[in-house]
């Protein structure tokens, strides 16, 4: 397996340093500090067009791949971003993938764009061990919320 970056790649991760160049080592302890969401970060990501790397065009992405994601991401952990600012991102590149390789159209259609554009986050669902949960209860959830149909009890 060749693991060198073609020059597309190397397009790629200048393209993301160049746009994490802002939110330098400063940034990031004040976000750690503070805590909260990087929300203008992840808009600054969003307006240069990378949100949706690895999502068809149809949709509004740029219909690259995940190794092309790969590249991105670690260009942005690179850039001083760490795992802060990939963890701000991650969901919205690789959380996406199920959507687009088993949604419906009309799911497809509702949930991508305002992803891709940045209008909408995709974040994980941390779920504290309070009571039972079965996995059939976290995919009723996401079918219900997310996607909008029945559940399936």
């Amino acid at each position: 397996m060749d693991s060198t970056l073609s020059p597309e790649h190397h397009e790629i991760r200048d393209a993301i340093l160049q746009a994490c160049r802002p939110f330098d080592a400063d940034y990031w302890y004040r976000k750690e500090q503070d805590g909260g969401f990087p929300e203008d970060f992840h808009r600054a990501i969003a307006e240069a067009g990378w949100l949706g790397i690895c999502i068809p065009q149809a949709y509004g992405g740029s219909g690259l791949g995940i190794t092309e994601a790969a590249v991105m991401m670690q260009a942005v952990a690179e850039s001083g971003a760490g795992m802060s600012g990939a963890s701000a991102l991650h969901m919205n590149i690789f959380g996406l993938n199920p959507v687009v390789k088993f949604g419906t159209e009309a799911q497809k259609q509702r949930v991508l764009p305002p992803l891709i554009r940045g209008e909408d986050y995709l974040r994980e669902a941390l779920i504290p061990r309070i009571a039972p949960i079965s996995p059939q209860m976290i995919l009723n959830f996401v079918a219900e919320k997310v996607l909008g149909l029945p559940k399936s009890y």
